[in-house]
């Protein structure tokens, strides 16, 4: 938009310019061409006197001589014969025509004729004996445009200088017009990506002052939608609290033995997650960016040992081989504990829900130089169509699944820059990986988000 003003603005200016400058220009050159003519006229009519008086060769001669214009030899006396077939009287160098003074004579007006160097200015004058004089006065071509050329220099400066002036105008109105738009894109754009308090400032011109009081409505209206949003999610999970109180007294009441004590673990666990989602909820304000800086995240490594310990009582149950890898040294990344828990327990729970008891399953771990990949992995028939299966708001296709398992986990992922996808297992059956960016996380400190998504050709070493 900026530069289309602009454009418009010099196309308008250089046809103002043009349409005021050529004509100016004409009637410069004309009025110093009358003023040119008038002064040779001018000291051309001071011969007149000597003419009405006599014409005497020596006597004119000498006035001729006496002459500025005569000195410098552009002044001539063309005086008729006074008596038919008599000599014809002529002083000074003759540069018109013969013709052009005959015409002169007849017609009894002053006339210029173009003669090489300028032009002759034919003067004619009256005498005593009724005939008619002529007086010429050479008038050359740098008289003429005297001056002319100085004044279209200025003319043109002046065009020039309004072209400038006007695209300058039209530069700052431009600016004016085009930065609320910019300013208004940009809150759009932060506004997408989570950054819910941005606001446009109601400036410029009306149409864009409008959208921007539109866009603080519209980003109120979100905000209070996400409000709403979580206040209900904290309500719905504040309802769980009486069945989790009533499954914490009967687990109280199970005994003793591993089976009691894993049933009372879980719903332990269950409590806590219970108040994790409550208290998050209801925050003032919604976690939009992932913990960033040295000691943000967690010890992937530490987790998945503390969660296949938790799983291992059940796959021991229920006759699975459990395989663990890559969790001998500390794996930090840039996820909190509490969703790597929440994304490892979702896929787990996929594994024993999904997959017939006895089906082997591992979880493998992976650092690399610029992001960690967690591998879960399981000998079951598989997942028919992964696409669907990794299709955002999936209400899932099978008995007892909410499809939210693998959106718990793509959104952790996410979050670092990294992703979620879902293969084939060198188990034989499904292969959920998980990409972890660590571009926020190392060592330097530098807190900055990237996307640090892997390509998708390079393959991770088996550990």
């Amino acid at each position: 938009m900026r530069w289309a003003l602009v454009k418009v603005s010099l196309a308008v200016t250089a046809m103002v310019v043009i349409a005021f400058a050529v004509p100016l220009g004409l009637v410069v050159k004309e009025m110093a061409r009358d003023r040119a003519f008038s002064n040779a006229e001018r000291r051309g009519a001071g011969l007149a006197p000597v003419l009405a008086i006599t014409t005497d060769r020596t006597e004119l001669e000498k006035a001729v001589a006496t002459t500025e214009d005569g000195a410098a030899g552009r002044l001539a006396v063309h005086v008729p014969a006074a008596e038919p077939g008599g000599q014809a009287l002529e002083i000074g160098t003759r540069r018109a025509g013969a013709e052009e003074l005959a015409a002169t004579r007849t017609l009894g007006r002053a006339s210029i004729a173009e003669v090489p160097g300028g032009y002759a200015l034919l003067q004619p004058t009256a005498l005593s004996s009724g005939q008619v004089a002529v007086v010429e006065l050479f008038v050359p071509e740098a008289e003429v445009t005297n001056g002319v050329a100085t004044a279209w220099l200025v003319l043109a400066g002046v065009g020039v200088a309004l072209i400038v002036g006007s695209l300058a105008v039209a530069d700052r109105l431009g600016v004016r017009m085009v930065r609320p738009a910019q300013r208004l894109a940009g809150a759009a754009h932060e506004l997408g990506e989570g950054r819910l308090g941005v606001r446009v400032a109601e400036e410029g011109p009306p149409e864009l002052k409008s959208a921007a009081v539109a866009f603080n409505s519209m980003a109120d209206q979100v905000v209070q939608l996400l409000a709403n949003e979580r206040e209900l999610a904290a309500d719905l999970s504040h309802r769980l609290r009486t069945p989790l109180t009533v499954l914490r007294l009967n687990a109280a009441s199970l005994g003793s033995g591993p089976a009691a004590e894993q049933t009372r673990a879980a719903v332990e666990q269950l409590e806590r997650e219970v108040d994790t989602i409550i208290r998050t909820a209801r925050e003032a304000k919604p976690q939009t960016t992932p913990p960033t800086g040295p000691g943000a995240g967690c010890d992937a490594a530490e987790v998945v040992r503390e969660r296949m310990e938790f799983w291992s009582a059940l796959a021991e149950d229920e006759g699975r081989l459990v395989r663990l890898a890559g969790v001998e040294r500390p794996v930090r990344i840039p996820v909190a504990r509490p969703e790597l828990v929440a994304a490892l327990d979702a896929l787990l729970g996929n594994v024993f829900r999904h997959t017939p008891e006895g089906t082997a399953f591992s979880v493998d771990v992976h650092n690399g130089e610029d992001a960690v990949i967690v591998l879960v992995s399981d000998a079951g028939p598989g997942i028919a169509d992964p696409a669907a299966a990794l299709a955002r708001g999936n209400s899932g296709a099978r008995d007892g699944s909410t499809g939210l398992g693998l959106d718990i986990a793509r959104r952790m992922a996410e979050a670092t820059g990294g992703d979620v996808r879902i293969g084939r297992s060198v188990l034989g059956g499904t292969e959920v990986r998980i990409w972890i960016g660590l571009g926020a996380h190392r060592a330097d400190g530098s807190g900055g988000r990237r996307s640090h998504r892997p390509a998708r050709r390079r393959k991770a070493p088996r550990r």
